[in-house]
């Protein structure tokens, strides 16, 4: 164990096994305690707890032990002895033992603290523990996440390197290329007017180090995206950048099953290879979203051929205007519901985009308490195959909007009742994304992915004709709902990059002007190559049961993307400004009040 021995012999749960022996440890005061004479105090260090006993008849230590504080930094030495049976604490590593202590220090006294480190459960406000992370970061759930990103990493790397992929870093400033989300900027000094971008991810670069000969590569590297946070999303985040040469869509996902299946074990999951795969239009079709949670049924249905004759006027004017009628069935789920939690339920709906919903609850002896007149019905529960109590709801809207509409209630009504099983785990690629989606907003085809990602072979001749029609060699893996990361085979023929960039509304000239280094390449003899990328991040936050990626960042950002820490993002000296020929517009003042 590296460190002095001035300060410790042991760690505290590496003592566990010294019994008997003279033992030096060093850490944080976790707790005190004063019994009749005698003072327990557990000291924490980042491998667990110990328990210190002062006896009396150590009058000096005991001394010193009444004026330790919760947090700290001590070093203490005596005998480990066996605990007494009636106070063995199984829970803990060190429970059997406990250090009877003849000689402390006290290394630093701690000031109060912001919040409490020994009581997870009082739990204070993000900015007091972002602002003090340091602090929450002694906490146990805190350092084990930590403790567990590290290990999942080496478990990725340990793959890898037998794989023979070449761990290469790419460079943080680069330009700025259009990958989905805004860029980072950072000014030039020596280029006034020009700009740097930080990398969305290392897509371009890793392309080239194909064209280079690299063959397989990877890397651990840090992203940058400007965009509005969430529990899964940070402007700052790291991936498992993977690329390879000579390889097709099988050959990555065999790779990144063999990486998944070890990064899970490291966290203690077994995942079974080789994992199921969906196309997206199925994916769409029977789950309403493009990373779907497998963990529990409730598939959409459709019922649109019956809705065009039942009677009720809205599902046949959608039907008629080219739109659909399709539900899903939540088991048990609508017999506890009261009518005001079933109105509840359409309000939800329509928040998430739905025009409206109507609601059905099977009940005894076919009869049907409904949002509307149960003869507009007839045959719903047959043909969703709904048993009594159950709840069956249904979305009547063009396609897109209604598998959106169905996509989000689906997941949320599983949590709501109970469906989603604990300790499950379900991978799923999803595969055969569309090369392209249209933006109607712009009137213009975006690429779904990124422009680089290979049409499939036989789609080649109807990029020009219907865009839509693509389908890209494109694919994500997905965990319980949660998309972990994605990838596709790219382009390497720079008559089809060309192509792909024009389909995009990019001409000629901005296509050499933004990416003229990549055409150059690959004109210069590029293989087939592909990759993927893995949200390290999100792996760790759902092998350790974390409610957002901010608990397994050791410095992460608030939903504002702030830094309470340091204070970033923060105002800079005007000279540096100067020095950069930059400007700054103040923010307009708010308008003065009316009266």
């Amino acid at each position: 164990m590296i460190g002095s021995t001035r300060y410790r012999t042991h760690t505290c749960v590496g003592a566990a096994d010294a019994a008997g022996e003279r033992v030096r440890v060093a850490g944080w005061v976790h707790r005190r305690r004063d019994h009749g004479g005698v003072t327990f105090i557990d000291v924490r260090d980042r491998s667990g707890v110990l328990q210190l006993v002062f006896h009396p008849d150590a009058a000096d230590a005991i001394e010193a032990a009444k004026s330790l504080h919760p947090e700290d930094v001590i070093t203490a030495e005596g005998e480990l002895v066996p605990r007494d049976a009636a106070t063995v604490n199984d829970k803990l590593p060190t429970g059997a033992v406990e250090l009877r202590v003849d000689r402390l220090e006290v290394l630093t006294h701690a000031a109060p603290m912001p919040f409490s480190v020994e009581d997870e459960g009082a739990e204070a406000n993000e900015e007091l523990r972002l602002t003090y992370r340091y602090v929450e970061l002694r906490r146990e759930s805190r350092l084990r996440a930590l403790e567990l990103r590290g290990t999942v990493v080496r478990a990725i790397r340990g793959v890898l390197d037998d794989e023979g992929f070449l761990d290469v870093e790419t460079p943080m400033l680069t330009r700025s290329t259009p990958e989905g989300a805004r860029d980072f900027l950072v000014p030039a000094r020596l280029q006034r007017g020009a700009w740097y971008a930080l990398p969305q991810s290392p897509q371009l670069f890793k392309q080239l180090l194909m064209v280079g000969g690299l063959e397989r590569y990877y890397q651990i590297v840090k992203c940058f995206r400007d965009e509005d946070l969430r529990a899964d999303r940070q402007p700052e985040f790291t991936q498992v950048d993977i690329e390879a040469s000579f390889v097709e869509q099988d050959d990555i996902i065999a790779l990144v099953e063999k990486v998944l299946v070890a990064a899970f074990a490291a966290g203690g999951v077994t995942l079974e290879a080789p994992f199921a795969r969906m196309t997206w239009a199925d994916a769409m079709r029977r789950y309403g979203s493009d990373r779907p949670d497998l963990r529990f049924g409730l598939e959409i249905q459709d019922w649109s051929q019956a809705a065009a004759a039942s009677g009720l006027g809205v599902f046949e004017g959608v039907v008629a205007a080219g739109g659909v009628v399709r539900g899903i069935v939540v088991p048990g789920a609508g017999g506890g519901m009261s009518r005001k939690d079933l109105d509840g339920l359409v309000a939800e709906a329509q928040e998430i985009g739905a025009k409206g919903l109507v609601w059905a609850v099977p009940g005894e002896g076919g009869a049907l308490r409904s949002s509307v007149k149960a003869d507009f019905l007839a045959g719903l529960s047959d043909a969703f195959g709904a048993a009594t109590g159950d709840l069956i709801a249904v979305v009547a809207d063009q396609e897109p909007a209604a598998q959106n509409v169905l996509g989000v209630l689906r997941g949320r009504l599983a949590e709501r009742h109970g469906l989603v099983p604990e300790g499950a785990w379900e991978p799923l690629w999803v595969v055969d994304f569309p090369l392209v989606e249209w933006n109607p907003g712009e009137k213009r085809w975006d690429s779904l992915h990124h422009p680089f990602t290979s049409p499939r072979a036989d789609d080649l001749g109807l990029m020009e004709s219907d865009p839509g029609a693509v389908t890209a060699v494109a694919y994500d893996i997905v965990m319980n709902g949660l998309e972990l990361g994605g990838g596709s085979i790219r382009i390497n023929d720079p008559e089809v990059q060309q192509r792909a960039l024009a389909m995009i509304g990019m001409d000629a000239d901005e296509a050499e002007a933004r990416f003229g280094f990549l055409l150059r390449a690959l004109e210069l003899g590029a293989p087939p190559h592909g990759g993927l990328a893995l949200g390290l991040d999100r792996m760790v936050m759902l092998l350790a049961g974390a409610a957002s990626i901010r608990d397994v960042i050791a410095f992460p950002k608030t939903a504002t993307g702030g830094d309470p820490l340091t204070g970033a993002p923060a105002e800079v000296d005007a000279v540096q400004l100067r020095d950069l020929g930059i400007s700054v517009t103040p923010p307009p003042s708010p308008p003065a009040p009316k009266g």
